[in-house]
């Protein structure tokens, strides 16, 4: 930038005068300070210096100054030009740590804010499987039959829900260091969606699950882990943010190079300002009242990604809301022969 600007000048020195020179090439000199690093920039105001002396001050092509006054103005230009370099990098440091520093406040909120939600959301689980072995051990044949049963339901229940967050604290940390390396089997999608229905135990027992599997459905070359434990964290939002008794509906379908997943509630939606929000690490909604850490729909999120897919939320008309999970996908068609 600096030789550019010195070889344009010297074609027009004749015109706008040697001295006006030195303000084109500091004007240059302080567009490399916000530009470029400490080094670069006092690289080029030395040798902005230089051409300056050596192609402007008369007399030209020597290093020589010939007038007292030529000497003075080209020692200012140079500590002009060095106090502007180092000067701007200072200011750009400044910024720098300023910025670094917002970003370390932000992320010790995020954190506290995970903390906070880590304590309820594992303390409670914890209490009541503590509470419930406490009842059976102390009323061993007080208790009838039923209330036995509810307790060991209690016990699976946050058994459950103590293993979700594990299983979202690891998959959020194994996101954020980029370990996740999807392994493609083959896998039947129905199958795969019935057991995972099934791993929430009582938990889901308070909804309506509306599942209808496909005959035609081919087998799929995916990650089966990570496309159970996507539905799992949005069937686990969807219960955690649904009247029991409402109805959620898993939908299942393909074309030709991709598996699409449509799981919806009939709960009342999310607010359309907060849409874009959701898939962000630790958010919850303003108005929540459930608790919840804020990783569940992150993770989908993330997961989704790690195989190349996307994720859609939108909001629907007769109320509710709906995830769409679209993932890249190998198919196998079941083509029937002759005397199979």
């Amino acid at each position: 930038m600096v030789i550019l600007t010195a070889l344009f000048c010297y074609f027009i020195v004749d015109f706008i005068g040697y001295r006006a020179v030195a303000l084109i090439l500091l004007l240059v000199v302080s567009v490399n300070a916000i530009l470029f690093d400490i080094f670069p920039v006092l690289l080029s105001a030395i040798l902005s210096a230089f051409i300056w002396n050596f192609f402007f001050i008369p007399p030209t092509i020597t290093l020589h100054i010939g007038t007292p006054e030529d000497a003075l103005l080209f020692l200012m230009y140079f500590v002009i030009v060095s106090i502007n370099a180092i000067l701007t990098h200072k200011i750009k440091e400044i910024e720098r740590y300023e910025r670094n520093e917002e970003e370390k406040s932000k992320t010790i909120v995020l954190y506290n804010t995970l903390l906070n939600s880590l304590s309820h959301e594992l303390k409670t689980p914890i209490a009541t499987i503590l509470g419930s072995i406490d009842t059976i051990k102390e009323n061993p044949h007080k208790l009838s039959e039923k209330n036995r049963n509810e307790l060991y339901n209690e016990i699976e229940i946050a058994g459950l829900r103590l293993n979700r967050q594990v299983k979202n604290l690891l998959n959020m940390s194994r996101i954020e260091a980029g370990f996740i390396q999807p392994k493609t089997d083959w896998c039947d999608i129905n199958d795969l969606i019935f057991t995972t229905i099934r791993q929430f135990g009582e938990e889901i027992k308070p909804f309506h699950i509306h599942f209808e599997p496909s005959d035609q459905m081919p087998l799929c070359k995916i990650d089966g882990g990570l496309v159970e434990q996507i539905i799992q964290n949005i069937l686990h939002n969807a219960i955690t943010y649904t009247p029991a008794g409402s109805t959620l509906t898993i939908e299942v379908s393909h074309d030709v190079a991709n598996l699409i997943l449509m799981i919806s509630d009939q709960g009342s939606g999310f607010p359309e300002q907060e849409i874009q929000a959701v898939f962000d690490k630790f958010y919850r909604l303003k108005q929540n009242t459930s608790g919840g850490t804020g990783l569940g729909l992150s993770i989908v999120k993330g997961l989704t990604e790690s195989m190349s897919g996307t994720v859609r939320l939108e909001n629907i008309p007769e109320g509710g809301s709906k995830f769409t999970v679209i993932l890249p996908c190998t198919f196998s068609y079941h083509q029937e022969t002759d005397n199979e």
